[in-house]
């Protein structure tokens, strides 16, 4: 149970970092580039509805990886994150005052330093929420991999209906809940240390 856990950890909150770093650079380039501000978003919307499951069989045939592979439910993740975290990461960045952005400006921040230690500060409050939302929706489709074989608290399900012993069930749908309330808590306590002038 410990290492089906440790497992979910993993698959869940891997994809989860690095669909933020993903979804950084594209939410900017909507904000920025005009044509790209709704085509990015559509594309996403797209994505996003493919069924995880269908996403994590055919994701070896186009990545050569053996249907087994932890990677296949890392990558598939990865990408539901960054398709979810968007708009809510262009929007954050809208959400900072025009004036602040045109005072960094003017005292010699270049677009880069003035993203990394201006903007995306400011924009934490906005981006934040959407964050937690992904972090609860990967700890939730984790789960679905267990139904082509990839660890995780998935397993549980799988094995508890297959020897029809609910009792392991349960504790897998507690442990999947315990594990997505302590991930958002973890989430608001970095949101608060990172935004200390939030603070009341």
């Amino acid at each position: 149970m410990i290492t089906q856990l440790g497992e979910h950890v993993y698959l869940s909150l891997l994809p989860l970092l690095l669909g933020v770093l993903l979804a950084l650079p594209l939410g900017r380039l909507a904000q920025r580039v005009g044509w790209l501000r709704e085509t990015l978003q559509n594309v996403a919307n797209v994505f996003y509805t493919i069924p995880s499951l269908a996403l994590f069989v055919i994701l070896p045939g186009l990545m050569g990886t053996p249907l087994l592979s932890p990677l296949n439910v890392i990558i598939a993740l990865t990408l539901y994150t960054a398709a979810l975290l968007v708009r809510p990461v262009r929007d954050a960045l809208d959400s900072v005052p025009g004036h602040i952005v045109a005072a960094a400006t003017a005292i010699g921040y270049r677009p880069g330093r003035r993203l990394l230690a201006v903007e995306l500060p400011l924009a934490v409050p906005v981006l934040a929420a959407a964050v937690r939302v992904a972090s609860v929706s990967n700890i939730s489709l984790v789960s679905v991999g267990a139904l082509v074989g990839i660890g995780g608290l998935g397993r549980l399900f799988t094995d508890g209906f297959q020897r029809d012993y609910p009792q392991q069930i349960l504790v897998g749908i507690v442990l999947t809940l315990l594990l997505a309330l302590v991930v958002d808590l973890l989430l608001v306590l970095l949101w608060r240390l990172a935004t200390p002038w939030a603070r009341r």
